[in-house]
């Protein structure tokens, strides 16, 4: 009697919730660190390089672990930037990574002789001036040990549309002393897409220009497969506080570049058609073993 109220339907009930709510717990965590970034498909891979400066936008490349989440013709990895970049006629020299993860693609992805530098910037919020002035820092670094070559800054956020349209804009019209809005106008140009939040471009055509103390120091970072590099200095930034993250806001229907001919809409084709409870394998093997455990005993 005892082993029967032990092995009671009731008790396999309650194991069965456990086991699939572990099930759960292991998909939604496997899933929040592999979902594609939103509306990442939306938009081109690589802009062209901006007239008058050595940068160049792109959305950021995924490693991978992305691949079967999208159709061949879909995939943007280190190696196809590179590549993308090459057809153009030009050399990528540096990436400036704005995101605020590090989930997209690990430095080590890139060629060595691509310098990699990561500022955590969060969206939807004008970056600080903080993270102003080390975009600036870094690139002007760059720039300052390779003015014998005309290799590129590459930077991409999420999109490579808002952060760094933000960014290379305000490089421009403080460092280059461009006209905001031709700043704004070759930047959209270049990418191919227009920036779309307003209170960026509130700020660059309406906000005081931000000061440029201290450029000439180093601050690039360097990345653990490029410290054969030494004509690059590691320098920390002071006071710089990693941002919260925050969501990127919708892209929606009547904005000004939403009916341009360009924009392509493009949904993601479905992760795989196999059940979820298979695609943790230890919860599948719980489950036969429960399956087993139950046809013995009823």
């Amino acid at each position: 009697m005892r082993v029967m109220a032990l092995c009671s339907p009731a008790k396999f009930r309650v194991s069965f919730i456990w086991i699939s709510a572990t099930c759960r717990f292991h998909l939604g965590t496997s899933a929040m660190k592999n979902h594609l970034p939103d509306r990442w498909t939306d938009y081109t891979p690589v802009g062209k390089r901006i007239p008058g400066t050595r940068f160049i936008a792109f959305k950021v490349p995924l490693k991978k672990l992305f691949d079967n989440k999208l159709a061949p013709w879909q995939r943007f990895s280190p190696s196809t930037l590179v590549t993308e970049i090459g057809k153009q006629n030009e050399e990528l020299g540096l990436v400036v990574d704005l995101t605020c993860t590090k989930r997209y693609y690990g430095p080590e992805e890139l060629p060595s002789t691509v310098k990699y530098a990561k500022i955590f910037t969060a969206g939807q919020q004008v970056p600080t001036d903080n993270v102003i002035h080390e975009f600036k820092s870094i690139v002007k670094q760059f720039l300052s040990e390779n003015p014998d070559n005309d290799k590129l800054v590459g930077v991409h956020c999420t999109h490579g549309l808002n952060r760094t349209g933000y960014l290379v804009c305000r490089y421009m019209i403080d460092v280059l002393g461009m006209v905001p809005s031709e700043a704004i106008e070759k930047f959209n140009k270049s990418r191919g897409h227009c920036m779309e939040r307003n209170n960026y471009l509130d700020d660059l055509l309406q906000g005081k220009p931000r000061n440029n103390p201290g450029l000439n120091r180093s601050v690039l970072p360097m990345a653990n497969h490029q410290q054969h590099i030494s004509s690059l200095k590691v320098v920390s930034v002071p006071d710089f506080q990693t941002p919260l993250c925050h969501q990127e806001q919708l892209w929606f229907p009547g904005h000004p570049c939403a009916d341009l001919s360009w924009r392509s809409r493009i949904s993601a084709p479905p992760f795989s058609q196999q059940p979820e409870r298979f695609k943790c394998p230890i919860c599948a093997i719980l489950l036969k073993m429960w399956f087993a455990v139950a046809h013995l005993l009823f």
